[in-house]
């Protein structure tokens, strides 16, 4: 249960590490065009989106297209990760930046 808590910590920190030096898109809009485009580093999406449907294809691209992918507990911590006040359902880093190294341990 503490490293899965620790796994968590580390998702936030990497997608506003990446936010702030590299290039985040937010929503699932965005984080499907990305993933089909290829050029998705890091896809994160949140668990507790009602309804699942919204996000329950993401994981399935991401490995078809051999993306890392990650799960988020919160939609509303996700979003202050990516800088916004809302709840964000699923984000995606194109540009690392800083956070390269970070994306690298997570595999």
């Amino acid at each position: 249960m503490v490293s899965y808590l620790l796994k968590m910590i580390d998702i936030y920190k990497i997608v506003e590490k990446a936010r702030k030096t590299g290039k985040v898109e937010k929503g699932t809009n965005e984080v499907t065009k990305a993933i089909e485009r290829g050029t998705a580093k890091l896809v994160v999406y949140a668990v507790d989106v009602e309804p699942k449907e919204i996000v329950q294809h993401i994981p399935l691209l991401c490995k078809e297209k051999k993306i890392l992918c990650k799960e988020a507990d919160s939609k509303q911590k996700l979003g202050l990760a990516v800088g916004i006040s809302v709840p964000a359902s699923s984000v995606v880093i194109i540009q690392a930046g800083e956070a390269e190294s970070d994306i690298k341990t997570l595999k």
